[in-house]
């Protein structure tokens, strides 16, 4: 990389004003989906399984419902039982789904639905009244007596597009049923005792899975984890009220050698650490992902609800609305950051309802980012005026901008790129390159000389906001090291990133260490009350 100096620094110290402001991840990233937080999704990973002996699994991972903080009783967070959650898989690259796991999942009550009741008054004039809480007592581990709310689900394999395709449910291998469990919450430690013993329950509810047609057991979870995507949010909407610089000369260094005054790296600038999600957790052998296609597969999640809905004026527990109408998605997510970072506002809510293959009417945000423009716009005078400069332009200047292109649409040929490129907006993961292993990853992924790390798949540990963060600002347009040689892949050069090859950060740290090494890989939630 090469040596930072002043008058590059103070460059990029002014370029992430208007750029970082977008790097909140997919939490409530588009004006309608912030009105379904039930059906927002926040994170979507794919990676190639690095539990060990696990090596021939692709992990998925969707995650809902943002911002949950963990004492948000006494409801906490219910998934929508109207709604399906979709994890779609294509393989062959016309960004058409081939596969889709879909969940639908229902909420019930003991008792038929009138729950837990406790006898209250004196002998004469004594009422059955319903508890007004969703457990009476402790649970544990093998005991549910307690629980006054639970909540189920199945999951759907559709062979096909999720509309017209062929539908097998899939067989929850301990009970021979195609109905699984999802944990409660974690509601505090008087409730479940400690974090171990929330452990131990959640664990309760990680399910073998026989797939129709797919040789070896998957396994799937959903239930309540850690949220593990980190963002300096609060500072960086506060007009970056901090200076996104690295501020030691590496990250964690401790020697402030960095640019004066810039951000370090620290765990008390993760606006998110206090912050729980759900999650929908499968893993699924790779030979039952791959179909005919090259070993590389695109994937998204998404979340449907059917069109209309009916409220009940007098409202039950299980007979609050009628739903009906075609079933029609509210929500989307592929690459991290795409709908804040690149779609323009007016058509955020078109994204979120759109499929990959329509993708092309999204094609300028890409090729013409607005951002970079923006920024330009907004800060190059003041820049050339403080520095005593003449810089012409504080944008990337490659038009249109094929990095971009490679990054979010097309993938990248002989890293992630399926066998039919058809320009779209997904995840793709090369499942023939090996999981590295957790202590050996880099938060940087392929820019950091790990081949199994974003942007091939996404794993917990990738550092999503730094690396996009620098790749719009224009990082591919240096060489990266691929196998500890620096490699350009030619899609620009640096001479059209005037600020492509500095070291962009929100100063919030996130690695592989910070989750689990096993499925579900997400750590164990933060309780409610200690």
């Amino acid at each position: 990389m090469k040596t930072l100096t002043p008058s590059v620094i103070a460059i990029v110290v002014c370029s992430t004003f208007i750029s970082a402001p977008s790097s909140a991840s997919s939490h409530r990233e588009a004006p309608n989906i912030s009105r379904f937080p039930t059906l927002d999704s926040t994170d979507f990973y794919v990676f190639n399984s690095y539990e060990q002996g696990r090596g021939d699994y692709v992990t998925l991972i969707a995650n809902y419902i943002p911002l949950q903080d963990a004492y948000g009783g006494p409801n906490y967070f219910a998934m929508d039982p109207d709604a399906t959650y979709s994890i779609h898989i294509d393989n062959d690259g016309d960004a058409v789904e081939d596969i889709t796991f879909a969940f639908n999942f229902n909420s019930k009550l003991v008792n038929n639905n009138q729950g837990v009741a406790l006898t209250v008054g004196p002998a004469d004039n004594q009422r059955t009244v319903a508890v007004p809480l969703k457990n009476v007592g402790a649970i544990a581990a093998g005991d549910n007596s307690a629980v006054n709310f639970s909540e189920t689900y199945t999951v759907t394999k559709i062979t096909g597009p999720q509309r017209t395709g062929t539908t097998t449910m899939l067989t929850n291998n301990m009970t021979s049923s195609n109905e699984f469990g999802k944990p409660l919450d974690y509601i505090g430690d008087k409730s479940f005792t400690s974090t171990a013993n929330y452990q131990a329950y959640a664990n309760q509810f990680v399910y073998d899975v026989a797939i129709a047609g797919c040789t070896g057991m998957a396994k799937v979870f959903v239930g309540q984890r850690k949220d593990p995507f980190v963002v300096n949010l609060g500072k960086t909407f506060d007009l970056v009220n901090y200076v996104p610089v690295e501020g030691d000369s590496a990250p964690a260094a401790g020697d402030g050698a960095g640019f004066p005054g810039g951000i370090t790296q620290s765990t008390d600038n993760d606006d998110l650490a206090d912050k729980n999600v759900t999650a929908i957790a499968l893993e699924v052998p790779k030979s039952c992902l791959i179909g005919e296609g090259n070993g590389s597969i695109g994937a998204w999640t998404t979340a449907s609800l059917p069109q209309a809905r009916i409220l009940n004026p007098n409202a039950k527990f299980a007979n609050n609305a009628a739903n009906g109408g075609a079933l029609t998605q509210v929500s989307r997510l592929g690459n991290p950051l795409v709908n804040e970072l690149v779609i323009g506002l007016k058509d955020k809510d078109s994204f979120s309802t759109s499929t990959p293959a329509d993708d092309g009417q999204f094609i300028d945000y890409v090729t013409h980012p607005s951002l970079p423009e923006l920024l330009n716009i907004l800060f190059k005078d003041a820049v050339n005026s403080t520095l005593g400069t003449n810089i012409e332009t504080l944008a990337p200047t490659n038009f249109p901008r094929t990095d971009l292109v490679t990054a979010f649409l097309t993938g990248f040929a002989g890293v992630n790129q399926l066998a039919t490129v058809t320009p779209s907006e997904m995840l793709r993961l090369n499942t023939a390159i090996a999981a590295t292993p957790q202590n050996e990853q880099s938060a940087f992924g392929v820019a950091g000389d790990d081949l199994a790390g974003f942007p091939n798949g996404r794993r917990p540990g990738d550092d999503v906001v730094d690396i996009a963060l620098r790749v719009v600002m224009g990082r591919l347009c240096y060489p990266i090291p691929v196998n500890g040689t620096d490699t350009d892949l030619g899609l620009c050069a640096s001479s059209d990133a005037s600020v492509g090859n500095v070291p962009f950060t929100d100063g919030a740290p996130v690695d592989a260490t910070m989750m689990d090494n096993a499925f579900p890989y997400l750590a164990t939630p933060l309780a409610g009350s200690k």
